[in-house]
C-alpha cells in the first residue's frame, strides 16, 4: 500500500468522520521521534475501534516541510489518516520531547 494515500484533506476527513469514531492527535512531528511512535501506539491501544487521525501543526521553525512530515507519519502502521490542517485534539508535547532530546545529546557528548 502506498501510505501517501493516508494523507487527506479536511473535506475527506468529514467523510471519514461520518463513518465512525475518530481519535485526533495533533503535533509538529518535526522531526519524527521514537517517543512520537510510542505515544501514537499507546493512543491506538487505548481506543482500538477508533480511526486514528494525526493533524500536523505548523512548527515555528520547521526542519522538514509539511508534505515530508505528513509522509513520515502516514508510514506509521497505527495511523489511519494524516491531515495537513491543525484540527486540535490531543497535542503531543513536542517542546518537552525536543528539550529531552537535546539534554540527552548533551549528556552523551559529555561522557
Amino acid at each position: 500500500m502506498d501510505t501517501r494515500a493516508k494523507i487527506i484533506d479536511a473535506a475527506r476527513l468529514e467523510e471519514v468522520q461520518r463513518n465512525g469514531r475518530l481519535r485526533i492527535v495533533s503535533g509538529y512531528f518535526d522531526v519524527l521521534l521514537a517517543e512520537h511512535v510510542r505515544r501514537l501506539r499507546e493512543i491506538r491501544a487505548a481506543d482500538p475501534g477508533a480511526t486514528l487521525v494525526v493533524a500536523l501543526r505548523i512548527p515555528p521553525d520547521p526542519l522538514l516541510d509539511a508534505r515530508a512530515r505528513a509522509e513520515l507519519v502516514a508510514a506509521l502502521e497505527m495511523v489511519d489518516y494524516v491531515v495537513l490542517d491543525d484540527l486540535g485534539g490531543d497535542v503531543i508535547a513536542e517542546e518537552q520531547m525536543r528539550a529531552e532530546l537535546i539534554a540527552h545529546v548533551h549528556r552523551r557528548q559529555s561522557q
